[in-house]
């Protein structure tokens, strides 16, 4: 899932985007809401999570514009201020959820994964393609019963085709949801990934997941 964090506090913002990278999320950081509104005009996100104290343009603003233009996408809205008033205002701008600092980032991950299950059909918690198995709440894969373990990034391009199974997926789309801005296009970091990912998944098996469909991109499927 590919996440923007609006954040102009440089400590925070540090905290959240490596904790989120840590979890195979790719993250875009911006410090103040006028860059927000420019990089979600430019890039497809799953999730915005939104300061409310941001210069240029607050997050109320920001929420406010992205609604009004129609962007559907869900908004967590981080705030220093525990004023019931200032809640209202969020959600009454179109916040889809609400977090107070300070706060956990365990409980920043749940309302990230509560929001990301609501957001158009629900994603499933466990994922079961021939015998390979996907759990994406812990983030653990199995195949033929055994855990493979894969890092953020191999686990995130799983994921990723996994939830798109037996759809022909490109490298702009793979480089949108699994990378972040820093994605170099002329770079070989996609195939590098694939070739790492069937090692892991499909090496010693008669059934090979993922295959190529060249000049299109990749598949994962049993069929």
């Amino acid at each position: 899932m590919r996440v923007l964090l609006a954040e102009d506090d440089v400590r925070i913002a540090n905290f959240v985007s490596k904790g989120l990278r840590e979890n195979a999320y790719a993250v875009d950081v911006v410090n103040n809401g006028e860059d927000a509104l420019y990089q979600v005009s430019i890039s497809d996100y799953d999730l915005i999570i939104l300061d409310v104290m941001m210069p240029v343009k607050d997050g109320f603003e920001v929420c406010r514009e992205l609604r009004i233009s129609q962007d559907r996408t869900p908004i967590l809205m981080l705030t220093a201020r525990d004023a019931v008033e200032d809640r209202i205002s969020g959600l009454d701008f179109g916040a889809d959820d609400y977090l107070v600092k300070p706060f956990e980032f365990g409980e920043l991950l749940a309302r990230s994964r509560a929001l990301l299950r609501r957001n158009g059909e629900l994603r499933p918690a466990r994922i079961v393609i021939a015998d390979l198995e996907i759990d994406t709440i812990a983030q653990r894969v199995w195949r033929g019963g055994n855990e493979v373990l894969l890092t953020s990034k191999e686990y995130a391009l799983l994921e990723y085709l996994a939830r798109e199974r037996g759809k022909v997926i490109g490298r702009e789309a793979i480089s949108t949801h699994v990378w972040d801005e820093t994605f170099d296009v002329f770079s070989n970091s996609i195939e590098v990934y694939i070739n790492r990912l069937r090692a892991k998944i499909d090496k010693n098996f008669p059934l090979q997941l993922i295959r190529t469909r060249r000049g299109a991109g990749y598949i994962l499927d049993d069929v």
